[in-house]
C-alpha cells in the first residue's frame, strides 16, 4: 500500500477511532487526546504496518495500548505522588519537621551530583512517575538504556545518601 493510500485509509478511520476513544476514556477531552496520540503513533510507525492485514485492527491495538499506558501512569501517579500544589511548601522555613528539611537537602545535593543522564532518568521515573517506556520516549533513547541509567542513578543516590546519614 502506498503511503498516500495509508494516510487516506487512516483518515477514513478517524470517526471510528474517536468513538472507540470516547468509549475507553469516558471523557471528551481525554478521548481527543488519546485519538491524537494514537494517530501520531500510527503515522510514525506506518512502515511497521503490514500490507494485507487490517489497518483498523492495527490502529485499534495502538489506541488500546496507549490507553493502558495512560491509565497505568495515572494510577501510579495518584497512588505514589501528591498533587504538585501540596509539594510547594515542603522544606520551606517554618516546616515543623527539621529532619525532613535536612533529608530533602541531602536528596537534592545527591541528585545534583548525579550525571545529567542519570539525574534525568531518576527525575522522570522516580519523581515524576513516568513509566520506563514513557521516560525513554521523552528522552529519546531505547528503554534498555533508560533502565541502565536509572539503575546506575539509584545506586549512586543510595551511595550518596548512605554517606550523608
Amino acid at each position: 500500500m502506498s503511503t498516500d493510500h495509508f494516510f487516506q485509509e487512516l483518515t477514513a478511520l478517524l470517526p471510528r477511532l474517536r468513538r472507540f476513544a470516547r468509549g475507553l476514556a469516558r471523557d471528551a477531552a481525554d478521548a481527543d487526546d488519546l485519538c491524537q496520540q494514537t494517530v501520531e503513533r500510527a503515522l510514525k510507525s506506518h512502515r511497521q504496518w503490514q500490507d494485507g492485514t487490517r489497518l483498523d485492527a492495527w490502529v485499534y491495538r495502538i489506541m488500546r495500548n496507549q490507553w493502558i499506558d495512560e491509565t497505568r501512569a495515572r494510577k501510579r501517579r495518584s497512588q505514589t505522588f501528591v498533587h504538585e500544589e501540596e509539594g510547594v511548601a515542603i522544606g520551606t522555613p517554618g516546616d515543623r519537621d527539621a529532619e525532613n528539611v535536612v533529608e530533602l537537602g541531602n536528596v537534592g545535593r545527591a541528585l545534583a551530583r548525579l550525571s545529567e543522564e542519570q539525574r534525568e532518568a531518576v527525575m522522570l521515573v522516580l519523581v515524576e512517575g513516568f513509566a520506563y517506556k514513557e521516560a525513554a520516549e521523552i528522552i529519546g533513547i531505547p528503554q534498555g538504556t533508560l533502565t541502565s541509567r536509572l539503575g546506575r542513578g539509584r545506586e549512586a543516590l543510595l551511595r550518596e545518601l548512605g554517606e550523608a546519614a
